[in-house]
């Protein structure tokens, strides 16, 4: 498991503040759940701060393992938030991502924040899944959403954050001994200084 933190620089504790998260990842192979999810944990990004609130997530990429569909309900139960990808150069993974919004939201929890990544926004000139297309298909589904780019980091963390904003701080969430590839972020008050730390078993 890989995770990046930031410790407050007076070395004072705020994992009794930290409320945590299961966040999944949905969407067609080589739309780039994968590369996102580097791009925002081993990349580097501004702190989300809300008072002294922070915010921890549990990230779940699915490896390309969509095919097992029937899997899929064990795989998000308990999410908090899910990010579906789709490729913007390719209209298939659009309608896709459309296919799992609708599934997160018959089974998911009713409380899910969801977001819709359309990514590789670096390939515009291929572009097939127009923007404005998309931004409807959001607002009309009360989804997030943003075009990104695990290659060149635009909106990545921009992304992460915005639905950390979204999620309710009140009652801290366990989702601890869950199996599958998973990624831990901590996100809380810091100064201009980033402590960084990355470790992977």
């Amino acid at each position: 498991m890989t995770s990046r933190g930031a410790a407050r620089p007076n070395g004072q504790s705020q994992a009794s503040k930290i409320c945590q998260f299961k966040l999944v990842l949905l969407g067609e192979s080589a739309v780039g759940k994968s590369s996102l999810v580097l791009r925002f944990v081993k990349g580097q990004f501004h702190e989300y701060q809300e008072s002294t609130i922070g915010v921890k997530f549990e990230i779940w990429d699915t490896a390309g393992q969509e095919r097992y569909h029937s899997l899929a309900p064990m795989y998000y139960r308990g999410a908090q938030a899910a990010i579906v990808v789709y490729d913007i150069t390719n209209q298939e993974t659009f309608a896709r991502a459309k296919t799992w919004v609708k599934e997160l939201q018959r089974q998911a929890s009713p409380s899910i924040v969801i977001a819709l990544a359309g990514n590789k926004a670096d390939l515009a000139s291929k572009r097939m899944v127009e923007y404005e297309e998309a931004q409807a298909y959001a607002d009309d589904n009360s989804l997030l959403f943003m075009e990104t780019s695990a290659k060149t980091a635009m909106n990545v963390n921009d992304l992460f954050l915005a639905i950390a904003k979204k999620l309710p701080k009140s009652e801290p969430q366990s989702t601890s001994g869950a199996a599958g590839r998973s990624r831990g972020v901590d996100l809380h008050e810091q100064s201009q200084q980033n402590k960084s730390q990355c470790c992977s078993n």
